[in-house]
């Protein structure tokens, strides 16, 4: 099952195990399950202190299989082969089933150990899915921290039944003791937030309690962890307010445009970036949503959770978000058949008819990739060409399974409880058509996480930051950088790069504004 190479990075990640480990699997006699039993034998392989039990007439999943300390009980349970994204998670389950401390603050974990209640999660995953894994070793260190917590990932894919019967047609999708718990990724500290009462209170008053910062970030990606970085080797004090640290890159799973790195994928990049600013002495608050900007001697950042945070100089760096049709039925069934991520959801879809909505790069590698999993995919562009890569066109083409509609104005996505079509407009003719199909793929673009800067700064007519060539605003003070600016071309690349020249935008008002003084 696992290749000589894999094997001898798992027996080295293996010795760090210190107290014996039990692997149950429960199965039958089906193909999956063999596979399983291969895979598991071959983990067992690489250290004395894994033993393996096998059970046919159980009542669990098959083919599954619990991971936990020898004598004790299993909290934590593989229905699927974690392979792929989720061979990670397998692997942390077994350290730290073994008692091999995970990488969280101790308050955190002390926090964990202390909530009370039973919980029994399941998350339905796809192996292909870059978001999962979070959300998956999220809820499997609680498990083995806490005994009144239990998880169960499973497999979307091999469990088609459960996928169908409670109409999943999104990835991660938790589910908190038989009832849906939450949709897309989830951070521990967003999770752990939702099932403690009382802990968004006592987070914002901690928050509410802070310093002004000589220069404060708001935003996580890109353009704020290198403006974050550029600020605090400036020796000033900085603070760095986020949504979700890495914001849009954690959905980008093919990067291979970033100089100097021919390859990588965004949740890696995002690993790293956070792994920078950390070096330096830099208040990361994360999964903290800004709502209103209010200018001023000190620049004020009200945030959702009700606490506020005071700076000498702010830098908005709060990026953009996918840009939806904005049609019927898209929000009603946004989760069940309307999709934005082709390579978390596509797997759920396999075998079935979706519509990718967007010519543009995105657009077309997204129905290219699609179409080696689905029944068909039909592309619907609102133009009457294609605007993405000429080399992107040839391949799409050439797909077999694959139906290209020009001039085409989405109407409305229909449906019962899922999706089931979509209507659409030929703007050559003005009639009006519908198209039978299961799933959605919207890629259309990305809007600027601007909403909470209205009346505050002036923006542009597509909401972005109006900036200048240093970033400044329309404000004095306030400085802005990244995919929620007027500064054309949003990649990563440059992102970073006027995220630093803020900083030091920043650096330099700060300056002059002290000797004004």
């Amino acid at each position: 099952m696992l290749d000589a190479n894999i094997k001898t990075q798992l027996k080295a990640y293996l010795e760090r195990v210190t107290q014996p480990i039990e692997i149950v699997a429960s199965l039958d006699d089906g193909e999956k399950s063999r596979e399983m039993q291969a895979l598991i034998k071959d983990v067992a392989e690489q250290s004395d202190l894994i033993s393996v039990i096998e059970r046919r007439d159980d009542t669990e999943r098959k083919p599954s299989f619990s991971v936990g300390p020898k004598g004790g009980e299993a909290r934590v349970r593989f229905a699927g082969l974690p392979m792929g994204h989720e061979f990670t998670s397998l692997i942390l389950a077994l350290l730290q089933s073994a008692g091999y401390p995970p990488k969280v603050e101790a308050d955190v974990i002390e926090q964990i150990k202390n909530i009370e209640g039973e919980y029994n999660f399941e998350t339905y995953i796809s192996l292909s899915c870059h978001n999962c894994p979070d959300v998956v070793q999220a809820l499997n260190l609680l498990s083995i921290l806490n005994p009144n917590i239990r998880h169960t990932m499973i497999d979307g894919a091999l469990f088609q039944g459960e996928v169908e019967e409670r109409k999943i047609m999104a990835v991660p999708t938790v589910y908190l003791n038989g009832q849906e718990f939450g949709q897309g990724r989830m951070e521990l500290a967003e999770i752990i937030g939702k099932i403690d009462t009382g802990a968004e209170k006592r987070e914002a008053a901690k928050i509410a309690a802070k310093d002004a910062f000589d220069v404060l970030i708001v935003g996580g990606g890109p353009a704020g962890a290198a403006a974050a970085i550029y600020s605090a080797r400036k020796g000033i004090r900085t603070g760095i307010v986020a949504e979700r640290f890495g914001g849009q890159v954690m959905d980008t799973m093919g990067i291979e445009n970033f100089i100097s790195v021919k390859e990588t994928q965004g949740p890696k990049l995002v690993a790293a970036l956070e792994e920078h600013v950390k070096q330096y002495d830099v208040d990361i608050m994360n999964l903290q949503r800004a709502a209103k900007l209010v200018p001023g001697d000190m620049t004020e950042v009200q945030l959702e959770n009700g606490a506020s945070l005071k700076a000498k100089t702010v830098i908005l760096a709060t990026g953009a978000r996918w840009r939806e049709m904005n049609v019927p039925g898209e929000q009603a069934f946004r989760g069940k058949g309307v999709a934005y991520c082709p390579h978390c959801d596509g797997p759920l879809f396999k075998g079935k008819r979706v519509a990718v909505i967007g010519g543009g790069n995105s657009g077309v590698e997204a129905a290219i990739d699609l179409a080696g999993i689905v029944a068909h995919v039909t592309l619907l562009e609102f133009a009457d060409t294609l605007r993405a890569d000429a080399v992107l066109q040839k391949k799409l083409y050439s797909l077999p399974n694959v139906t290209v509609i020009k001039s085409a104005q989405t109407t409305e996505v229909t449906g019962t409880d899922k999706v089931n079509g979509l209507m659409y407009k030929d703007r050559s003719t003005d009639e009006v058509k519908r198209i039978e199909l299961e799933g959605i793929f919207v890629q259309i673009g990305l809007l600027p996480n601007t909403d909470f800067m209205k009346g505050a700064i002036e923006l542009s007519r597509f909401g972005e930051v109006i900036v200048d060539a240093k970033g400044q605003t329309s404000v004095p003070g306030i400085f802005a950088a990244g995919d929620c600016t007027t500064v054309p071309y949003k990649q990563i690349i440059i992102a970073m790069g006027e995220g630093s020249k803020a900083a030091l935008s920043a650096f330099d008002h700060l300056i002059r504004s002290s000797v004004e003084a």
